[in-house]
């Protein structure tokens, strides 16, 4: 089983690891700072690097098997079972993704708790993120008034804790699994991993966020898109 340093420290750039196994350009190390795809947040990209003979591999791709991290290599030929490596991500990417994961839980938050509403979809890229919204009523002048409630938020200057509670703890928290795919892994894990924003939210979360609600700036409104009368589509940016 591979190590997650992400979920912990996700403020970690670089690493010494070692190599479990390496095959068809597949290196799984025996922990790592790479975040896989997962829960709506993009992968991490970057290089690792032999320490025997200082040669460079591009991580072009990570994603979960199991409970291994498997990182995908641009090069066929990859360093050898047992060998020390260093791991670096590209770390201007991945604090944007730390970032609008961050903002997402923000406007989730504003929205179970003001509007009584669902988010009914999410996704996390590079310079943007989306969520789907199912809200009674929903209008643009409403969207307006989460943006803000949710700019407010970040300007307070919230703590942003990863925590470990058990299932029946957890499960004894209103709203703390929000959508199905939490809702079926809070039955599924004995112990579950939360994200708590001091003060402000509690959620189930397997992702990487930053420290203080204060490192997001500015929410910005890319763009609304009326799929439906259940399903509002916007895309929001942060500068």
């Amino acid at each position: 089983m591979t190590e997650k340093i992400y979920l912990n420290d996700p403020y970690k750039k670089e690493l010494e690891s070692q190599v479990v196994s390496s095959e068809g350009g597949r290196i799984i190390l025996d922990r790592t700072i790479f975040y896989p795809t997962g829960g709506g947040q993009p992968c991490d990209t970057g290089t690792i690097k032999s320490i025997i003979n200082g040669k460079e591999y591009k991580i072009i791709e990570t994603k979960k098997a199991g409970d291994d991290v498997v990182h995908i290599s641009q090069d066929v030929a990859n360093p050898g079972k047992g060998e020390k490596v260093i791991c670096k991500i590209d770390w201007e990417k991945r604090y944007m993704h730390m970032k609008l994961h961050t903002m997402l839980h923000i406007i989730d938050g504003v929205v179970y708790k003001k509007y009584k509403g669902e988010i009914t979809g999410g996704q996390i890229f590079d310079n943007s993120a989306r969520m789907d919204f199912d809200i009674p009523g929903f209008t643009k002048e409403m969207l307006g008034a989460i943006i803000s409630d949710a700019q407010s938020v970040i300007d307070e200057g919230h703590r942003v804790v990863p925590k470990k509670m058990t299932r029946e703890e957890a499960k004894k928290i209103d709203g703390i699994a929000r959508t199905a795919p939490g809702v079926e892994l809070l039955e599924k894990l004995d112990t579950v991993r939360i994200i708590d924003i001091e003060g402000f939210d509690f959620q189930l979360d397997g992702g990487t966020h930053v420290a203080n609600t204060n490192e997001l700036g500015k929410i910005s409104l890319i763009k609304f898109e009326n799929k439906g009368s259940h399903n509002k589509r916007v895309e929001f940016g942060l500068s």
